[in-house]
């Protein structure tokens, strides 16, 4: 249970009283995640032999930790494409909902992010792969290569292991019609899970207050991050351009980055001036032409088929 109020900022006394008694004194009070609570104990010092003007800065999480290390900015997205894939989202207003998560954004106390988690990752692009080209990846690239963006009108969500945003199972398949079908032919399968997999984020981000904005750009990582081809769907469908990095360990470091800001509070310096000499993405994609209206188009068909009652 989360027992802070995150739009308060502060303890939320429902959820303490549920917990157990005097549970506000026993905590203390909230603070922003940059805040210095003190030096570290003397027992560390003795037993470690930390430095004794070694400063304690305020917890975070590791997925808000994650954020920081990848350093996202207004209206950035940050993508994991791994075994299952998770997005970090920068935004300003959150909408909570049941599917999804909001936290305090750990780099700006005035501001949120949002983790969204899709169990159907890889694995499932892999599974597709096997089916439809043998296993080959050259001749997946080239099936959404050789596809159209859009599909043609043809949509499909792929939920192989229940998943969990939404909670669902199966795989769904409608043509240009808005008629379920039972399959599709191979090339256009490809493009479906690709452009169905990327739809599904983005509608879910919004659904929690996300929205694109002019500046934003995403930034991928993990496993599948080194497909252009799947990339360039991410950028077309987003309607943003798309950069790689190589960040490892992005938590360890978004921990680093905060305790260095937290050092530098009281001396007018921003997180951005923290990390400014840090490595640049790379630029992967940009969005094609045109895009935009095509992904529009099929929006109305998408957030029906990303409802939970899927028929």
């Amino acid at each position: 249970m989360n027992l802070l109020h995150i739009l308060k900022k502060s303890w939320s006394q429902p959820c303490l009283d549920a917990c157990a008694l005097e549970l506000r004194e026993k905590l203390g009070p909230t603070v922003p995640s940059n805040s210095i609570l003190g030096p570290i104990s003397s027992y560390l010092v003795q037993r470690y032999g930390f430095n004794s003007e070694c400063k304690v800065i305020a917890f975070t999480g590791d997925n808000p930790a994650s954020l920081a290390g990848m350093r996202l900015e207004e209206g950035d997205i940050a993508v994991s494409l791994g075994t299952s894939d998770t997005l970090f989202l920068w935004i300003k207003e959150p909408t909570p909902a049941l599917e999804g998560h909001i936290f305090c954004n750990p780099v700006n106390s005035q501001e949120y992010m949002a983790l969204l988690c899709f169990k159907n990752g890889s694995l499932m692009r892999e599974k597709v792969r096997d089916e439809c080209t043998s296993g080959s990846w050259e001749e997946f690239s080239i099936a959404l290569q050789s596809t159209e963006i859009g599909n043609c009108g043809n949509l499909g969500f792929y939920f192989d292991v229940m998943e969990i945003t939404p909670e669902t199972t199966g795989r769904h398949r409608f043509n240009a019609d808005n008629q379920k079908v039972a399959n599709f032919p191979k090339k256009i399968e490809i493009r479906a899970l690709i452009e169905g997999q990327f739809m599904a984020k983005r509608i879910h981000a919004e659904k929690l207050g996300y929205r694109v904005v002019p500046s934003t750009k995403i930034l991928a990582t993990g496993g599948a991050s080194h497909n252009k081809d799947i990339l360039q769907v991410l950028s077309d469908v987003f309607n943003a351009p798309v950069y790689t990095i190589e960040t490892a360990n992005s938590a360890c470091l978004g921990c680093a980055y905060r305790a260095i800001h937290g050092l530098a509070v009281g001396r007018n310096v921003s997180f951005a001036d923290i990390v400014k000499l840090a490595p640049e993405p790379r630029l992967a994609a940009t969005p094609t032409a045109g895009t935009a209206q095509v992904i529009k188009k099929l929006w109305k068909g998408l957030e029906r088929l990303t409802r939970t009652d899927a028929e």
